[in-house]
């Protein structure tokens, strides 16, 4: 074991309803600007449901990859590979023995989105009709599989599935992977494309989704009272970790450090979270001593924060009762929604460049801040000097990942 190595960040990539890469995005989250908008699948409409509007890629991968490539892969591996050749490329491609060589890539739903197609056509025009790569499409480690397929990964290769907690989650095993001392570099992140009307039913029925469809832009407000449900978002996001011994050897540029990383379980109900936070609180307490970091150091919290009636209060005062009222909450999913299985990792970059550039994005559609609401949050982009911060993603299944990053 080599638990004494620093992680660090060398590469960033993604694709999201606000930008074709991570840096657009980054600029689009400083800007304030919404991924939000009316769904134009006629399905929604033939099947009456209560949600019209989602957060669709700005870039459509169709306008990135090959015919091939958008041929052969579901759209959740077509987004993950796209981000994971931004983040080697942003890494400096390494050379490096490829033995020694990790992917992570976490999903939620994987390419569900294929495998109802595939049944479609089944049911519709036969047998011949179905793609002889449905199996690898719809595979939760499709995602993972195919950017180990591209960079000829040829060490750990895993697809954690944790719902929406799964792309900071593969954070977390990735930096686990490096500090084992088993791999010196890792691609990870999580991928999700999963804007079908299934889900959307399926998440409706839940009462789990905004229906304020009359007003896309603003219907995605964390920690408003008059908050009513996520709105579904697909996208992907990548990083490079790598070792920072091998990182300064090759000259690399840095990004910065993940320090820690904490994960948990409620063990409370399978979509609602723990009222007290508890599950949450044990995911940050376990990252802070993964990080040798005490709570006085954290300045921001970049929160889960899904604008649901049932997630945003707890987590907020959680942080505010671990942190204390220093630390700065921000949302980034009143902007690109919510991306599932892939929102941790875009998360991450977010928190990441928040410490590199010393500035918060703002919260956008906190109109009236709920009144439980005990924490700092930013509504606008704030300056800031902290040095360490903490991503939160939490799932369905009582998921926890709480990832603790440093200058």
């Amino acid at each position: 074991m080599s638990n004494d190595r620093d992680v660090v960040v060398t590469g960033i990539g993604a694709t999201t309803p606000i930008g074709g890469t991570a840096q657009e995005t980054w600029q689009a989250l400083l800007d304030g600007v919404s991924g939000v908008g009316p769904l134009t699948d006629p399905r929604v409409a033939q099947y009456d449901l209560p949600v019209r509007i989602g957060a669709a890629l700005k870039v459509d991968p169709s306008e990135v990859l090959s015919r091939v490539e958008a041929r052969r892969l579901d759209r959740s591996e077509q987004v993950a590979l796209i981000a994971a050749r931004e983040a080697w490329a942003d890494a400096g491609a390494p050379e490096m023995d490829p033995e020694r060589l990790g992917v992570v890539v976490g999903t939620g739903i994987g390419g569900a989105v294929s495998l109802m197609n595939q049944d479609d056509l089944l049911e519709t025009e036969g047998l011949r009709k179905v793609a002889v790569l449905t199996v690898p499409m719809l595979m939760p480690n499709g995602p993972a599989s195919t950017v180990a397929l591209w960079v000829k990964a040829r060490g750990a290769v895993h697809a954690p599935v944790s719902a929406c907690a799964s792309g900071a989650e593969a954070l977390a095993w990735a930096f686990r992977l490096i500090k084992s001392g088993e791999v010196d570099v890792v691609i990870a992140g999580g991928a999700e494309a999963c804007i079908h009307p299934l889900p959307i039913a399926g998440f409706s029925q839940m009462r789990a989704m905004s229906t304020r469809n009359d007003d896309p832009e603003t219907a995605s407000r964390p920690w408003d009272v008059d908050r009513d449900g996520f709105v579904l978002g697909e996208g992907a996001g990548m990083v490079v970790l790598e070792d920072a011994d091998h990182a300064r050897a090759r000259g690399a540029k840095i990004y910065g450090r993940l320090a820690g990383v904490g994960m948990s379980n409620d063990a409370y109900h399978v979509s609602a979270p723990d009222p007290n936070g508890n599950g949450a609180a044990r995911a940050i307490g376990k990252a802070l001593v993964s990080a040798d970091m005490s709570a006085s150091e954290i300045g921001h919290v970049n929160a889960h924060a899904t604008s649901t009636p049932v997630g945003d209060i707890p987590e907020a005062n959680t942080a505010v009762q671990i942190f204390g009222d220093q630390v700065v909450l921000t949302a980034n999913k009143s902007m690109t929604g919510h991306m599932l299985g892939a929102t941790g990792a875009v998360e991450s970059i977010a928190t990441v460049l928040t410490l590199k550039y010393g500035i918060i994005p703002g919260t956008r559609n906190i109109f009236n801040l709920d009144p439980a609401v005990h924490a700092d949050i930013a509504t606008k982009n704030r300056e800031t000097t902290i040095t360490a911060a903490v991503n939160n993603s939490f799932g369905f299944g009582g998921h926890n990942v709480a990832l603790v990053f440093t200058k």
